[in-house]
């Protein structure tokens, strides 16, 4: 079957640097293609020639005759003097014509068009709102093929799950620009890299890529650089987390398997929690009795919160549940009706706001993070600031360009690289990930992994959320703060039966609940007593091996096994606790 897109030795450069340089690719009918690479490295462009909205230097560029495509750039340009309905719905006339449609009505409610409302003027609407309008848009339509530059941009968690779950259910093409990695490695059947004007293809989605570059690293470094390299690292995560792909081919996951062998854990909890609690004595930060309200809506209703030393926590909710505002309470920036906050005497703590903060222009990058130190230590990572600022996406050459010709995005990095500078040892973090490529995000949890602090990130990167994050909390609207011991999955479960109409029970179905509570309730109590036998075998499996190691310590092939199979042991614990508090919550 002919692809529905063919470029041909096509090659694309703005200025002296060659963007794409002698390309030849296709997109098939149905494919689903994930677009990575670094800021700047020819995403966006490659994008655009595919689509036809730049025209390459040399090479040819075809569609098959008949192609239905929409295209969804960063640029958003909605028609003057129009309405989110005449936008999203133009192909429609009545509205009963569009409500009969269950695909239409889908996007109008996953992308949260009928939030923003039908009848708003769309010079009204905010840059977010602007971008979900746009996609609504080009979603509503019969496409053969979709091309997305950042489409989840502006998406709260629960956007990105249906929009996901909308491309996978269409059976339409897709190529996508995303620095989302959950939603690659959910979308994408192959992942296109870009890097040094050559695009390279990979099967599968986030996970594939990352084992490719895992295999490239293992190939060309030495047996030190391999153990340091950060693609091993998060592929080692990918393997050992809850989200491990169980569906590739067996000799990849063997592959896999091996190649991570003697990569250790992201980072040691318990060494980091106790240098956070010397750090950080007992009192961190509280709220207590504390109600907020914006306007008319009451976003904390008589809350007590406590976060102690070394806490990862990971805040979720939809757009405008007030996690901003929850931040800034604990920031001390706005304050409650009621209540109080306490913040301990020891907390040094650094808020990246989702608004830029001033910063130098007259200084150059380099000196601009100098001011605030010019060495940092990450627990037992030190660096320079010229260090830090190449992490986080600052390479020398680009050191030296002045604060005031920055991008926006690259100002965010700045202010990021300024607000880690200072060795705050408490953390909060407004969606962090915007404006910031997959290798940078890499460095940043490479960074975060070692931080010894505590930490509380709100972040519609689903993925960054559950690497850095050891506890997920959820505003819900109903003026609490939710814990989640089922983590993101538990807030998507619960979001999608809040969402369920409610029937009203007639006698028999209210007997018939109140047998199935019943039941379930037993069932519950068997898992708890099941689960309880389970943690007290392998607590004393844990206390064995350590008595183990302690006899062993003079045998270095043997203490490598023992710690093996100690850091197995309790990584179950992990794991077996977790059910045992989400089960626990039933009998409650």
């Amino acid at each position: 079957m002919a692809n529905l897109v063919n470029l041909e030795a096509v090659s694309k450069s703005y200025g002296v640097k060659p963007l794409l340089d002698g390309v030849s690719l296709g997109v098939a009918a149905g494919q689903r293609i994930g677009v990575v690479g670094l800021n700047g490295g020819g995403k966006t462009t490659l994008l655009e020639v595919l689509s036809g909205l730049a025209v390459p230097d040399s090479g040819r560029v075809s569609h098959v005759g008949g192609l239905r495509m929409a295209v969804v750039t960063q640029r958003t340009e909605l028609p003057d003097g129009s309405s989110v309905g005449e936008v999203v719905l133009e192909r429609y006339g009545a509205e009963h014509e569009w409500a009969a449609d269950a695909r239409v009505r889908s996007i109008v409610d996953g992308l949260g068009i009928t939030a923003i409302g039908l009848e708003t003027p769309t010079a009204n609407l905010s840059g977010g709102e602007r971008r979900r309008v746009s996609l609504a848009a080009a979603l509503t339509g019969e496409l053969d093929l979709v091309v997305l530059d950042e489409p989840t941009n502006h998406l709260d968690v629960e956007g990105v799950q249906w929009l996901a779950d909308h491309l996978l259910t269409r059976r339409i093409a897709v190529v996508v620009v995303t620095h989302d990695r959950w939603f690659l490695d959910t979308v994408a059947s192959v992942t296109w890299e870009v890097a040094n004007g050559r695009v390279e293809s990979y099967e599968g989605g986030y996970a594939d890529w990352i084992f490719a570059r895992a295999e490239r690293a293992r190939l060309a470094a030495t047996a030190e650089d391999k153990r340091q390299n950060l693609a091993r690292k998060e592929l080692a995560w990918l393997r050992r987390g809850p989200q491990a792909r169980s569906s590739k081919p067996r000799y990849r996951i063997d592959a896999a398997e091996a190649l991570i062998a003697d990569v250790p854990p992201p980072r040691d909890t318990v060494e980091l929690m106790a240098f956070a609690k010397r750090r950080l004595g007992k009192t961190v930060l509280e709220l207590e009795d504390t109600t907020y309200t914006v306007g008319d809506r009451t976003l904390l209703d008589h809350v007590t919160w406590r976060v102690g030393p070394g806490d990862r926590i990971g805040l979720v909710g939809v757009n405008g549940s007030g996690k901003t505002s929850l931040l800034k309470l604990l920031g001390g920036d706005v304050e409650g009706s009621t209540g109080r906050r306490i913040e301990g005497k020891t907390v040094a703590l650094a808020h990246l706001r989702q608004e830029l903060d001033d910063l130098p222009a007259d200084l150059r990058v380099l000196q601009a993070i100098e001011q605030v130190a010019g060495r940092v230590v990450f627990g037992k990572q030190e660096m320079t600031a010229s260090q830090l600022g190449e992490k986080l996406g600052f390479p020398q050459a680009r050191q030296w360009t002045p604060v005031g010709d920055l991008s926006g995005g690259e100002r965010r990095r700045l202010q990021l690289c300024r607000l880690l500078m200072a060795e705050p040892n408490v953390l909060l973090l407004d969606e962090p990930t915007n404006d910031l490529d997959i290798d940078t995000l890499q460095q940043l949890e490479d960074l975060l992994d070692g931080w010894p602090g505590t930490m509380i990130v709100v972040s519609h990167d689903r993925y960054l959320v559950e690497r850095v994050c050891d506890t997920i909390v959820a505003l819900f609207g109903d003026g609490r703060i939710t814990h989640l011991p089922g983590g993101i999955e538990e807030y998507l479960r619960r979001r999608a039966l809040a969402k369920e109409p409610a029937a009203a029970p007639g006698p028999t179905a209210a007997k018939t609940e109140a047998k199935k509570s019943a039941a379930d309730l037993r069932a519950a109590q068997k898992d708890l007593g099941r689960l309880e036998r389970k943690l007290d075998q392998l607590h004393s499996k844990e206390e064995k091996l350590h008595a183990s190691l302690l006899e062993a310590a003079t045998d270095p092939a043997k203490l490598m096994e023992l710690n093996a199979q100690l850091k197995g042991v309790q990584a179950e614990i992990q794991d077996v606790e977790a059910r045992w508090l989400e089960t626990s919550e039933l009998l409650e």
